[in-house]
């Protein structure tokens, strides 16, 4: 790989400043590191040896950070049930017979599609994860691999530690410090104590992160407090899970005011993923209360199957919009702090914010560009009616990306995938679903349905632990 000059009309490097630089270039050197930002003429003057690509028409801004996603297959047959039925329905049948080689093509196409529409980081709870590693190594995505743990006799069909274990073993640091791999939990009720013990003592180990879903709705909250008398996120305080190396949860929608101070107390970040919360109808999360108490919240998709897609373009507009609508307030999470959610945040969430998630010089170039010449940016101003930051928020889709970088290797160009064949991808994808879905349809036939929609409360529904 060697050195080069990108110059594009916009250069948005998402640092604490809100720069934005009209004409602006970004030096990526022969390591794949950002060596210099600024002004294209003065860069081109310094570097004039340097391979240059002119970006007419484009925004440099650094990728997005997808802090929770699901690889999978289910997209658009998991639909119209909460949570946690959901998950009796849906969700733990596909799991009971989900294949390796299965699991290996859903996490090709996701993270094809992420790559595509600007994710340059992707956090990924999914099954065996050996194929997502050799799927993330040769795409070229950065990628948190997160196994779905269940320690749980009623759940032994999920990984497990000892998988987990293996993952880190194997695949922690490799791709040139693209994969890394943390410590994952499906949910507190989905492990027994001693697993609990393990995980925690597992991260400080192998120095991770930990990785579950808190909070996610109101009986997430119910059951706990039935439980154990208290709300999940005491729950993760007195079980000792929130002394781990590193914490990260998915979706804490449904927060009270001490759980937001155990959370800030222990350095925990967040999640938010708006889209799946309101699909599967959890409720909106207190992100202005939580951005208030300094904590550190990264946007997520979710899966394929509770959002149907993986814009993080289109995350970060429902963000916006489900701020302003759940608080009745239209300046309830301002566009520059949804671009930060998305980018330099996401990265602060996983604790790589030294490495990625803004453009800054020492930093991996993990970039992207967004097309300006379309309608939806149309019209583009700066000045005292700067408007970049407002229609990157509300109006870019994913399909507007026209280049991703990751740790200075291009991935996607020209809005084309490079590393791998698209069209290979969805065949491969398309080859092996309908087997997953007849062993579910056999598995489901063998042991029950599950809830039908409107038969049972979401309580009846659950998985008895």
């Amino acid at each position: 790989m060697s050195s080069l000059l990108l110059c594009a009309d916009y250069v948005i490097p998402m640092t604490d400043d809100n720069a934005v630089i009209e004409n602006g270039a970004v030096l990526v050197d022969a390591a794949g590191r950002i060596a210099a930002v600024g002004a294209a003429d003065a860069l081109r003057h310094l570097h004039s040896d340097v391979p240059t690509r002119i970006m007419k028409d484009r925004l440099l801004m650094p990728g997005l950070v997808n802090t929770h996603c699901h690889s999978g297959l289910l997209r658009g047959t998991a639909e119209g049930l909460p949570v946690w039925a959901w998950l009796q329905q849906y969700i733990d049948p596909m799991h009971r017979v989900l294949q390796p080689g299965e699991a290996e093509a859903a996490s090709w196409l996701c993270y094809a599609e992420a790559l595509l529409s600007g994710t340059t980081t992707i956090v990924d709870m999914w099954r065996y994860m050996d194929g997502s590693a050799r799927a993330a190594e040769q795409l070229g995505i950065r990628a948190v691999l997160v196994p779905y743990v269940a320690e749980h006799p009623e759940h032994d069909y999920f990984e497990t530690l000892a998988t987990n274990e293996h993952m880190l073993r194997q695949w922690h640091g490799k791709a040139d410090g693209r994969i890394h791999v943390w410590v994952g939990l499906e949910h507190m009720f989905y492990a027994v104590p001693k697993a609990w013990d393990r995980a925690v003592r597992m991260t400080h180990e192998y120095q991770v992160g930990l990785h579950t879903h808190s909070n996610e709705s109101r009986f997430d909250v119910e059951e706990t407090q039935r439980r154990y008398q208290m709300r999940p996120v005491e729950a993760l305080e007195k079980f000792g899970l929130l002394n781990a190396h590193k914490v990260m949860l998915a979706h804490c929608v449904w927060l009270s005011e001490n759980e937001i101070a155990l959370l800030r107390a222990h350095c925990v970040s967040v999640a938010h993923n708006p889209v799946s919360n309101m699909k599967l109808a959890s409720g909106a999360a207190p992100v202005t209360a939580l951005l208030a108490a300094g904590i550190a919240v990264g946007l997520g998709t979710d899966g394929e199957k509770e959002n149907n897609n993986l814009d993080m373009f289109e995350e970060m507009k429902v963000s916006s919009l489900l701020a302003k609508f759940s608080a009745l307030d239209a300046q309830a999470l301002d566009a520059w702090s949804i671009c930060k959610m998305a980018t330099i945040s996401g990265a602060r969430a996983l604790g790589l914010e030294h490495e990625i998630g803004s453009l800054e010089v020492g930093k991996a170039a993990d970039l992207i560009a967004v097309r300006t010449d379309t309608a939806r940016m149309t019209p583009l101003l700066t000045g005292d009616f700067l408007n970049l930051h407002h229609n990157l928020v509300h109006a870019v889709q994913g399909g507007d990306v026209d280049l991703t970088m990751v740790n200075g290797k291009i991935c996607v160009d020209n809005g084309k995938l490079v590393t791998a064949s698209m069209r290979a991808l969805i065949d491969q994808a398309n080859a092996v679903t309908p087997g997953l879905f007849a062993r579910r349809s056999e598995w489901l036939k063998k042991n029950g349905v599950g809830v039908q929609r409107g038969d049972e409360s979401e309580e009846e529904g659950l998985y008895r632990l």
